[in-house]
């Protein structure tokens, strides 16, 4: 059940021009189940992609790194299986959708760029996938039936828009994402999707989506596992106004932040099991890199994670989490929510354990370390680890 989250509503997600989107059922894990999105860009589309930095990286990861120099003229997703550990198999089969989706479309292989997510070490049935493209390229559909032909573990399909005031024109951005454990991104998350119609040239939205994945996607844990199939992609198809000036840039990439902040939290709230949506702030470090690491600590632990399942306070767990970074916990600040509970690596002299208890009833709340050694904060978001993750990973392939 995930956290404070409902999927969205079809009507609230904007079309984007020059994205036409389609999906169908090719049985590639269940039956009667959406499986495949084929996402068409418009001809001069600009395309920006970062990808998973784990270096058993799947086939389609390969493929997409290397097809993304080209003029991209569409995406080919599918669930139930991650073409990973497949070996020179696995590029052959990702391949063989590519040219097949080119053939339907007129374009040439190289210009689309292949996904896959879900189970590891099986061979991708690719004659299903290219047998159900008609079909996907028949569909008219919208950016929820696109999320949803997305989801593997997930229970609620991930999707947010957003709009932009430009000095010449609005401008719109509507992204999807999916999933729900292995998720320890270091540049985004499993699968992510992300479209404008703004005019942007590919090398400016390279360093944007570099920017974007730092404040969102980098920022989240379910389990610090990162995953074989890693890919976020943002595609600008020009088909709307142009930022003119930095404001305009800076207007754009706020809509595009939000968006991506959006869906990289709903993936925290959809975590495997989840119970507890926790936001991890570390503040008055020495760097960015040092908080971060010390947020991660935190979120990471299990020990930790299922104290927060527990609405137990442990406050011994936090501190020992912190105090294997290596900081200085005779300066910390430990709070949970607005209570002081910690202060030198001892308990706060006004706090009382039922004050922690509340705080970790609910189901969310937040836990601040102020390091006291310089000006740098970091922020992650996580949540707790349940009966249902153990259950939900054990059974995952049966």
């Amino acid at each position: 059940m995930a956290v404070n989250l409902a999927a969205p509503a079809a009507d609230k997600l904007l079309s984007v021009a020059g994205v036409q989107l389609g999906v169908a059922m090719a049985g590639i894990k269940k039956a009667g189940r959406k499986d495949l999105l084929v996402m068409r860009l418009a001809p001069g589309t600009a395309l920006a992609g970062v990808f998973t930095r784990n270096t058993f990286c799947a086939a389609p990861v390969v493929l997409a790194r290397k097809h993304l120099k080209n003029d991209v003229r569409a995406l080919v997703v599918n669930t139930g299986n991650a073409n990973a550990g497949t070996g020179a198999d696995g590029l052959k089969r990702a391949m063989q959708v590519c040219e097949a989706l080119a053939g339907h479309i007129g374009c040439n292989a190289e210009e689309v760029l292949p996904f896959s997510t879900g189970v590891i070490m099986e061979p991708l049935p690719a004659e299903r996938i290219v047998a159900a493209l008609p079909k996907a390229l028949l569909s008219k559909s919208d950016w929820l039936s696109a999320a949803e032909a997305i989801m593997t573990t997930d229970t609620v399909p991930k999707a947010f828009s957003k709009k932009a005031k430009l000095s010449k024109g609005e401008v719109r951005v509507t992204g999807i994402a999916k999933g729900a454990g292995m998720i320890r991104p270091d540049m985004a998350t499993m699968l992510g999707f992300i479209a404008t119609d703004a005019r942007v040239s590919r090398a400016k939205l390279q360093a944007m989506l570099e920017r974007v994945a730092e404040r969102s996607f980098n920022c989240i844990t379910v389990d610090g596992d990162t995953s074989t199939n890693d890919s976020l992609i943002l595609a600008a198809t020009g088909a709307g106004a142009s930022p003119s000036t930095a404001r305009d840039a800076l207007k754009l990439e706020a809509a595009i932040t939000d968006v991506a902040r959006h869906l990289a939290q709903a993936i925290v709230r959809d975590g495997e099991g989840a119970t507890k949506f926790v936001t991890v702030r570390v503040e008055r470090g020495r760097s960015r890199d040092e908080c971060r690491r010390v947020a991660y600590a935190i979120a990471h632990s299990p020990l930790v994670k299922t104290a927060f399942f527990a609405s137990d306070p442990n406050l011994g767990r936090i501190l020992a989490a912190i105090g294997n970074t290596g900081v200085d916990i005779g300066k910390l600040n430990l709070y949970l929510d607005e209570y002081p509970v910690a202060t030198g690596g001892a308990r706060h002299g006004s706090y009382k354990e039922e004050q922690g208890a509340a705080a970790m009833k609910k189901t969310e709340f937040t836990v601040r370390a102020v390091l006291n050694r310089g000006s740098a904060e970091a922020t992650v978001w996580t949540c707790d680890f349940s009966y249902d993750y153990v259950k939900i990973n054990a059974e995952y392939r049966t």
